[in-house]
């Protein structure tokens, strides 16, 4: 291993090690009241080294984002390649997928629902934000190519396939953005999967064509 190789490989273990603290403190504190301090303490840093790797707060929040984003697109793009499967067997597949991308980390897609409806985004590098927005572009995209099947086939209404994408994926986030706010006041009770469950056949439904 060249002198280079071992630089790089030691500089990624160390942001893999900033983004492990990063996680366990956002999720202890949130993250308003969560600091760079915070991190670094927690990950045996000092505050100048997380600067070294992370512009900014948010910007390392953002970055724990990716991750889901990148099991998304493995997941739909997997389901796509079932080249056996019907349209309405894919579409079952897509949900499943759906609901293997929340376990995958739920702390982590809840943050990442935040993070896309709020000010965060305006603060993050050109380069991780372009980041974002490809992987989200190839999943809604990929998500789209197994709505376009069915409209081709006639089973679903004829629709732009990316406004099909669109309104899955807002529901998916609402649904799981709801039901995880009831959570904090009833930890007790949790219904999301049941309540994803409900809204993935009202969508199915809904999209069905009728003639």
């Amino acid at each position: 291993m060249g002198i280079q190789e071992r630089k790089e490989r030691e500089k990624e273990r160390r942001r893999q090690q900033i983004m492990v603290a990063a996680k366990r403190v956002f999720s202890e504190k949130g993250f308003n009241k969560t600091t760079m301090e915070d991190i670094a303490k927690e990950a045996e840093l000092s505050p100048g080294t997380l600067y070294l790797y992370f512009k900014n707060k948010e910007e390392l929040y953002a970055s724990l984002s990716l991750r889901i984003l990148q099991y998304l697109h493995i997941r739909v793009t997997h389901v796509n390649k079932e080249t056996t499967l019907s349209p309405d067997q894919k579409l079952s597949a897509l949900m499943e997928a759906m609901y293997d991308v929340y376990d995958f980390d739920p702390l982590i897609i809840i943050n990442m629902f935040h993070l896309q409806s709020s000010e965060t985004l305006k603060n993050l590098s050109e380069s991780l934000l372009e980041e974002i927005k490809e992987l989200s572009q190839k999943s809604i995209g990929a998500i789209a190519k197994i709505f376009k099947e069915g409209i081709d086939n006639g089973i679903y209404v004829a629709q732009h396939p990316v406004a099909l994408a669109d309104i899955f994926w807002s529901m998916f986030s609402g649904v799981v953005l709801w039901e995880a706010s009831k959570k904090i006041i009833s930890p007790d009770k949790d219904y999301l999967k049941s309540t994803l469950a409900t809204a993935f056949e009202l969508f199915e439904r809904g999209i069905r064509n009728p003639d």
